[in-house]
């Protein structure tokens, strides 16, 4: 801690040293992430251990399973909420360790929140009373979503967990994805996460094959990022909140990248990786409502830039 009347840090404490993305990303976390992006950022990049990641993880977690303190930055407060269970789970898949008690425990937890046809709410009513961003509706009685549950039942999939909870889940998610017709990019990104695991592999690819077209005939991907005006943002999303082909295929094994030709794949991760910003992280694309929120999401977003670049064979440094 410094002292009292000490000097300001120089200017040279807080701007990225110059050289590879990776380098300045490196910067960027170390000077404003949380513990967890923190060790995720080692774990990713600097050889780091998964035991560090799984101990940072479980100061989110609650004794009813589920995990809360805005570990989803936009959601404050301590009440476990399934979008926050859900980037926990996304956390102990990236580092294997995806298993075991401690998912039986989530599972039982989603058991307890979900709806009668088996799907999560994204954001249950005991959320009152604690801040959250303006744009998340709380309502007292929550229909389940494909945007909470998709990740959830795909993560699970992925890793090969069976609960009884699940298999309604994915009936859910069949129905829901398979039902499409008007939808919204983060919809679309729940729906991929889905697909990319589902067990029917036939019936999966069917479905991506019609999300894709879905996605092209409503512009809901920015094909030309020197023409942004020409792609709509959708209703309630942030001025300039525009999704890329990246958004959706993460890596090259996605059902996803199926969707868009080479070039405009190209395209888009030459956009995103001209995103890095001075400070050496990437910018968060959805609406600002706090400074502590938007603060605490740019570290995730910046790990979830240099692993989507890193997995099409994109150079950091």
């Amino acid at each position: 801690m410094a002292e009292t009347g000490a000097s300001p840090l120089p200017p040279t404490a807080l701007t990225p040293p110059s050289g590879s993305p990776l380098a300045r990303a490196e910067h960027f976390v170390w000077l404003t992430a949380r513990v967890l992006e923190q060790r995720l950022f080692a774990y990713h990049f600097r050889d780091g251990d998964a035991g560090p990641v799984e101990t940072a993880l479980d100061a989110y977690r609650n004794e009813d399973g589920g995990y809360g303190h805005a570990l989803e930055p936009d959601l404050r407060g301590p009440i476990s909420q399934p979008l926050h269970t859900a980037r926990a789970l996304r956390v102990l898949d990236v580092v294997g360790r995806c298993r075991g008690q401690r998912v039986e425990r989530v599972c039982r937890y989603l058991t307890s929140v979900s709806t009668p046809d088996g799907a999560l709410p994204a954001i249950r009513p005991g959320r009152r009373g604690y801040p959250v961003a303006p744009f998340v509706r709380v309502v007292d009685d929550p229909p389940g979503e494909l945007l909470a549950t998709g990740p959830v039942v795909g993560l699970l999939h992925r890793n090969e967990i069976w609960h009884a909870w699940l298999f309604r889940a994915t009936d859910f998610c069949w129905q829901a994805v398979e039902s499409l017709g008007t939808s919204h990019p983060y919809e679309v990104e729940a729906a991929v996460s889905f697909l990319d695991t589902a067990p029917d592999r036939p019936r999966a690819q069917a479905a991506a094959n019609r999300l894709g077209h879905l996605v092209r005939a409503q512009r809901l991907a920015v094909l030309d990022p020197d023409d942004l005006d020409a792609y709509p943002v959708s209703p309630g999303y942030a001025p300039g909140e525009h999704h890329f082909p990246h958004d959706y295929a993460r890596s090259p094994d996605s059902l996803a990248r199926a969707w868009f030709t080479d070039d405009e794949m190209a395209r888009s991760l030459d956009f995103l990786a001209a995103e890095q910003e001075e400070d050496g992280g990437w910018p968060v694309r959805w609406r600002h409502w706090a400074p502590a929120p938007t603060l605490e999401a740019r570290p995730g977003v910046t790990l979830d830039a240099l692993c989507t670049l890193r997995a099409y064979g994109r150079s950091l440094g």
